[in-house]
């Protein structure tokens, strides 16, 4: 699996809520095995969308597509309780 850069803004983001080490961890577990347990890999509602998310902290997700088999587009990156 590969997941392409993240645009300016989505580092930016990192950046102020600190999180640059955690997605960079995130990130490889995600590379290496997409469903490896601790991300909470899932689809989002309406399914149809095929829109993902997996688990960057309790608190953050990360939003993404599919952009082939083996490329991911990452979209956003927020709180999941807002």
């Amino acid at each position: 699996m590969k997941v392409l850069p993240l645009n300016k803004r989505l580092l930016s983001y990192l950046k102020k809520h600190r999180l640059q080490k955690r997605f960079e961890k995130q990130k490889s577990l995600f590379e290496n095995n997409p469903f490896y347990p601790s991300l909470h890999t899932e689809i989002l509602e309406p399914k149809h969308l095929r829109i993902y998310s997996f688990r960057l902290t309790r608190k953050y997700r990360v939003i993404f597509i599919y952009q082939s088999n083996f490329t991911i587009e990452i979209l956003d990156i927020n709180d999941h309780y807002q």
